[in-house]
């Protein structure tokens, strides 16, 4: 995968492959951007697909606004056995009998798991157990305990016995569920596939595409600034918010509201993020 031309800061939306870590795809993507410094805004497991967005330059103080924006995966179940990486690639660790199975029984133990719950996130993540990633520590073959977390499912529907989509906040993790469905359901289970479809605005692209950062936060109100305001914005002092034009993406009216921040912009580019208080949350200029 490459990209034919450099250009500036901003948000790259790619389709990650099946096969290639989060990292991985974002280096295949780098001569689009190089020499600007990037990251990715939300990993997805080697055995995933989907929806990659990669920040860069200035783009990645935006990194903390992802967690907040609804997230929709079409997730495969293999019923009868649990993994200990939850999905294909893991070793069994445990199974049942899966034959007992019915729609009913499905759709129930689904709905069991919406809106928020506690969640163990899977010892084979990203998450930190001290100042190491739990999947190093789990490679290694170290026992340890990750704590529950308070998670968000917004909706999910059955598209079959095996095969379903949903829709989350970020943080969530669908191997988790699949292992806690098959737990529940007494039979155990895990994925076989994972495809991300879309994060907040964007969707997962048949090529890689590029967003310029004031076209990519349209979820965020904005603030034209003056140049005297702008000047405030350098020594990072306070504004007053006054006459911010409304985000031109929301969520839907029943999905949390992430936290308010406004796009601050001066001579048509981004300058900021603000507060709605008005300090100064990260320079992007």
């Amino acid at each position: 995968m490459g990209l034919s031309q450099r250009k500036g800061e901003g948000v790259w939306l790619v389709d990650k492959p099946v096969g290639p870590t989060s990292f991985e795809t974002l280096e295949s993507v780098k001569p689009g951007f190089a020499p600007l410094k990037a990251c990715h805004g939300g990993a997805l497991d080697p055995f995933a697909s989907g929806l990659l967005v990669v920040l860069t330059g200035h783009a990645v103080h935006a990194f903390h606004l992802l967690h907040e924006l609804p997230k929709t995966y079409l997730a495969t179940v293999h019923w009868g056995s649990e993994t200990d990486n939850g999905d294909l690639n893991g070793k069994v660790i445990a199974q049942g009998d899966a034959s007992k199975l019915t729609q009913a029984r499905l759709d129930e133990a689904l709905h069991q798991q919406l809106g928020w719950q506690l969640q163990v996130p899977p010892k084979f993540s990203n998450k930190r157990v001290g100042k190491e990633r739990a999947w190093r520590k789990a490679h290694a073959g170290e026992e340890f305990e990750l704590p529950a977390e308070r998670e968000y499912l917004h909706e999910a529907k059955w598209l079959s016995m095996t095969e379903l989509r949903l829709t989350c906040r970020g943080g969530y993790y669908v191997r988790s569920l699949a292992r806690d469905l098959g737990r529940a359901l007494d039979c155990r289970a895990h994925l076989t596939k994972l495809h991300r479809e879309a994060i907040g605005p964007w969707q997962c692209p048949a090529e890689p595409q590029y967003l310029p950062l004031l076209d990519a936060l349209t979820w965020l109100p904005r603030r034209e600034l003056t140049d005297d305001e702008m000047g405030k914005v350098r020594r990072k002092e306070k504004l007053e918010l006054k006459n911010a034009k409304p985000a031109a993406w929301r969520v839907s009216a029943d999905f949390p509201e992430p936290q308010k921040r406004v796009l601050a912009v001066h001579l048509g580019r981004p300058a900021a993020l603000l507060e709605l208080d008005g300090s100064v949350l990260a320079s992007l200029a």
